[in-house]
């Protein structure tokens, strides 16, 4: 795939220009947005992202078209198992409804910084050494088994108290009050940090792990930068609106971790056959392709990934359903 420098300046020009129009028209004034608010920008979002992939699809084929789709939803998908972390450090925080959307588009835009600078470094690995196809696989799989165990177990107290916070706070004088939405503050005549600003450190150095699992599962149906940072960009625009739109749906998908453990599983697999056919490691077959691995097209990945993530959804809402209706009758 053959894509220009000012395809990719126009593109980042484009990604940031979506931004700063949702800092100007939504964020810069402070409130809790409606469900409808919410309901029509992630919408919004969401119809920019097919359009782009259909335009893609026409412009440079629909392999390319398919990869995108495939990337996209898997970053969708994992992108609202990462809301739960975020409602974890909103709460831990207690930062006011109010004030919530600034924290989350901030964001977004360190995430965006930090998954470019990950998906540089994978391009660079990738092209460089055929084996990094090994440890992404192996690690996709290896973070799938712990997701899957980690089902049902109690949220970390101490999310958001991550190293940077700590590092933070023990630096650089900060205050525990919230004065607006101000970043910084006098107190007595010293600049002290709000949480405001460590609520946003916060979350912007936790997507440092985030990526760790979500860039290798995008590089995992497509290996083509673009593509990656495109799919990427496009998942992250409306995590905003999707945050404020699914809150309460976020307790109800009980099994979303295990049909996302499945999906990374199942995505480490292709890369480990993957990176079968393209061998270059000297133990493994004499250092030769193994021709014979079997190779699994991005038609079946997108099957695969859209079929777990409904048969999720469905068994999550069902559990949930029938949940509730059993404490109904006990409490009658």
């Amino acid at each position: 795939m053959d894509v220009s420098t000012l395809a990719w300046l126009v593109t980042a020009g484009v990604v940031v220009g979506l931004i700063v129009f949702d800092f100007f028209a939504h964020v810069r004034t402070p409130h809790e947005p409606t469900f409808r608010e919410s309901a029509w920008w992630s919408a919004v979002y969401i119809a920019l992202a097919l359009v782009f992939g259909v335009g893609l699809g026409m412009v440079s084929g629909w392999d390319y078209g398919a990869e995108y789709f495939a990337g996209y939803v898997t970053e969708k998908s994992l992108s609202v198992d990462n809301l739960f972390v975020f409602l974890i450090i909103m709460t831990k925080f207690a930062v006011p409804r109010a004030y919530q959307q600034k924290v989350l588009l901030v964001g977004v835009a360190i995430a965006l910084v930090l998954r470019t600078l990950f998906i540089v470094a994978g391009a660079a690995a990738i092209e460089q050494w055929a084996w990094v196809f090994y440890i992404f696989g192996a690690y996709l799989v290896y973070t799938g088994w712990n997701l899957a165990r980690e089902h049902g177990a109690e949220p970390d107290p101490d999310a958001g108290e991550g190293l940077m916070v700590r590092w933070v706070r023990r630096v650089l004088p900060t205050t525990d009050e919230y004065h607006g939405d101000r970043l910084t503050t006098r107190i007595d005549g010293r600049r002290v940090l709000t949480p405001m600003l460590l609520v946003m450190v916060a979350i912007g150095s936790t997507d440092i792990v985030f990526a760790l699992d979500s860039i290798p599962a995008i590089y995992g149906l497509t290996s083509e930068p673009y593509i990656v940072f495109t799919a990427n960009a496009f998942a992250l625009l409306g995590l905003r609106q999707l945050y404020f739109l699914i809150g309460g749906l976020l307790e109800r998908l009980v099994y979303l971790s295990q049909g996302l453990a499945f999906i990374l599983g199942f995505i480490g697999v292709k890369l480990f056959l993957h990176a079968l056919h393209v061998n270059e490691v000297p133990f493994i077959n004499g250092g030769e392709p193994v021709t014979w691995a079997p190779e699994i097209p991005i038609w079946l990945s997108l099957t695969v990934i859209l079929g777990t993530l409904a048969v999720a959804t469905v068994a999550s809402l069902v559990k949930t359903r029938r949940d509730a209706r059993t404490d109904a009758e006990v409490e009658s």
